[in-house]
């Protein structure tokens, strides 16, 4: 066997075989595409060979392009992933591809463009470069149709999901599916073709019978359309498979490229792109070593059992981890318990869960009332009331109940984790784990770094975050953290945008047209106005001079305090959770202007989306200039995948970014030099260092 540094090359008999050795996923850039050409050359030079197989081996094949290569040079050198097709096509000894794990995008394009594929039955085989706001720019949207025909090569290229070999046997894109291994396989498949059993065929030659074509693709158009909103790509992937079918195969493959090199400069495949880079980068540790040894977590335990307990508890279940759950009264966890029975019942019903897995599930469940229980867990999560002394009384019971190196986690929001670590004797175990609401559906986990938070506790959660299927964002200690940190600017750019004339609603709507999911009102209706409220009073606790009555004050006074009691900022109707305006709460507004003597004032759309956005990211900056975040793309990260931001748009910072840094401070010293402005319009320092030395966030 001779080695080519990222593949490997094997004589077996009248068979050579080359294998991608680029860990981890294989990735096609410039030194693989290089040496897969180099190895291609070697074998068709060699007499002794008849026939090639190229391979990943037995655990992947490839999962695509090489993202760093895109906006660099090397992906558009020699060879590109179509040259190397080429060369495949072009070659006159036939060449199987044994398809393993995973062959996903360019992996795909490369076996498509080889004469055979074999493929393990639980190989997963798919075109996920929708995801990334592009489409198969290597002959997929070509190819595919050849192989699979029209309507099922447009469902896998539009959705971008994969699926397993097994569901592809019987159709051309396979010539063999096994279950044992791939290798074995191929070349045994590649000895019948050197025998002549089999004739070597090309994918761009196969000719396209499809007379209901047109239809079919029309009614793609309209339904993509209507579906993809504010990403291009979709639809741009339908015109390219229609080009599959009415043009010759290279100019359908033109075609092809240039509608992928339109896409790539587009702010939505770059968005995309940047969210796919950021979240692997949050993964990573900056100044904690990737082989710190990892402590086992075989069992948890869950203080709480109401709205966020229970979904702790479900993410854990589902990621089949016990948990013991405990709660202070027995009615509570009754209720807990059933709330969860409930949640189960209905994935049940719907299909998701089968009657096995319901009791899987809930038998991985220990209710408990006693702290004893928690005397062997791995971890354990609180998830009590958001009060200092409420955590000191949880903490001191866990710090002597539990064994020694169990990590002790608070799910808090917003407190201080330097403060509820000392209320224990191991402070290092301590770490925080902020969950979203619902828990076991909401993507996002903070993982709150304390001043003495060991580097093996922190890498342990970061790793479990990964099992529990969370995006995990590492943050320092601070008032918020990230998330709520940063929210807390934007309530109060749009309260301030409300008192100044804008109403509820037209903000809300400014807001969701822009991308969000929700705007700030019913965001706050939705949670629950007494949340905000009771973090306000918690913070004039320490500060009263900080914190001056607000109309959600009034509100919260009047008993509105949102979707929970059928009225907030908006009302509800029973069993509905349509945000309606109300007058009454125009009335209040009014009224609360008029006692303050603000005259209201016309205000845009494009102000409301300037003063709410630039408060995220002037606070982000902050917090990054800090150290509270280490990557302007984490905090990306934490509003994309907890705050509902638009992934068009990339999250706040790459926003910002886009609009230009410099547009952005100027904005943000228009508004400090407003009269009576607040002093946190005033630009973060580090923008202005970033606009004064030309550099953006990412």
């Amino acid at each position: 066997m001779s080695e080519n540094r990222v593949a490997e090359y094997e004589q077996l008999g009248p068979i050579a075989v080359i294998t991608m050795s680029h860990p981890p996923v294989n990735s096609l850039g410039h030194g693989l595409r290089s040496a897969i050409v180099a190895l291609i050359d070697q074998a068709l030079a060699d007499p002794q060979i008849s026939a090639i197989v190229l391979t990943g081996g037995e655990k992947i094949f490839s999962a695509g392009a090489d993202i760093r290569e895109f906006d660099a040079q090397k992906q558009a050198s020699a060879p590109t992933l179509h040259d190397v097709i080429e060369v495949i096509e072009a070659s006159g000894k036939p060449i199987v591809a044994a398809i393993a794990g995973a062959c996903l995008g360019g992996g795909l394009e490369l076996a498509m463009g080889c004469h055979f594929r074999v493929a393990r039955s639980d190989a997963s085989l798919g075109l996920p470069e929708v995801k990334l706001g592009l489409l198969p720019g290597a002959g997929g949207t070509q190819r595919a149709p050849r192989l699979l025909g029209i309507e099922r090569a447009l469902n896998m290229i539009v959705s971008g999901e994969p699926e397993r070999a097994r569901q592809f046997a019987g159709t051309a894109l396979l010539d063999e599916v096994v279950d044992g291994s791939v290798l074995d396989a191929a070349v045994a498949f590649a000895c019948e073709v050197v025998k002549g059993q089999l004739v070597p065929k090309r994918a761009r030659d196969i000719k396209i019978d499809a007379p209901r074509a047109e239809p079919l693709l029309q009614f793609a158009r309209t339904a993509v359309a209507a579906a993809s909103r504010s990403f291009p790509a979709p639809t741009q992937c339908v015109e390219a498979v229609a080009h599959a079918v009415g043009k010759r195969f290279d100019e359908g493959l033109r075609l092809e490229r240039e509608i992928f090199m339109g896409l790539m400069a587009t702010p939505e495949s770059n968005a995309l792109r940047h969210i796919f880079a950021a979240e692997r980068a949050a993964s990573k540790l900056q100044d904690v070593p990737a082989d710190t040894p990892l402590r086992d977590i075989r069992r948890v335990g869950v203080i709480g059992a109401g709205t966020m307990g229970g979904g702790i508890t479900m993410a854990f279940v589902d990621a089949g981890v016990p948990v013991v759950l405990l709660e202070t009264r027995q009615e509570a966890l009754d209720r807990g318990i059933e709330i969860i029975r409930g949640n189960y019942a209905a994935s049940m019903k719907k299909g998701k869960l089968s009657q096995t897995q319901f009791d899987e599930r809930l038998s991985l469940i220990e209710p408990t009332l006693d702290y004893a229980c928690l005397a062997d867990v791995d971890l354990v999560i609180e998830a009590v009331f958001e009060e200092m002394n409420v955590k000191r009384a949880v903490f001191g019971r866990l710090d002597e109940t539990l064994k020694s190196g169990a990590i002790l986690a608070s799910n808090t929001s917003a407190l201080d984790l330097n403060e509820i670590a000392s209320f224990t004797k191991r402070p290092q175990d301590v770490i925080g784990l902020h969950f979203f609401s619902p828990a076991n559906v909401m993507r996002l986990l903070e993982i709150v770094r304390g001043t003495e938070t060991a580097p093996d506790v922190l890498a342990t959660c970061m790793h479990l975050s990964k099992r529990i299927r969370k995006t995990a964002v590492v943050a320092g200690v601070c008032e918020g953290f990230i998330g709520n940190r940063m929210i807390a600017r934007y309530a109060e750019a749009s309260n301030l945008l409300m008192m100044q004339g804008a109403s509820p609603q037209q903000i809300d709507g400014a807001l969701q047209r822009f991308g969000l999911a929700m705007g700030p009102f019913r965001m706050s209706d939705l949670a629950g106005l007494d949340i905000s409220t009771a973090a306000r009073k918690r913070k004039a606790a320490v500060d009263p001079a900080s914190q001056e009555r607000i109309v959600a004050d009034v509100l919260c006074e009047a008993g509105r305090l949102g979707q929970k009691t059928g009225s907030g900022w908006y009302r509800y109707e029973a069993g509905k959770r349509d945000a309606i305006p109300d007058p009454s709460v125009d009335a209040i507004i009014e009224q609360f202007r008029g006692a303050r003597g603000i005259a209201a004032r016309k205000i845009s759309d494009q102000e409301v989306i300037e003063r709410c956005i630039y408060a995220l990211v002037n606070e982000g900056a902050r917090i990054l200039e800090e150290g509270i975040a280490a990557r302007a793309s984490d905090i990306d990260v934490v509003y994309l995948s907890g705050y509902g931001f638009p992934r068009h748009r990339g999250g706040p910072m790459l926003y910002a970014d886009t609009v230009g840094l410099a547009n952005v401070v100027r904005a943000l010293k228009r508004f400090a030099a407003e009269p009576g402005a607040q002093s946190w319009w005033e630009p973060a320092p580090l923008l202005v260092k970033l606009v004064e030395a030309g550099r953006s966030f990412n």
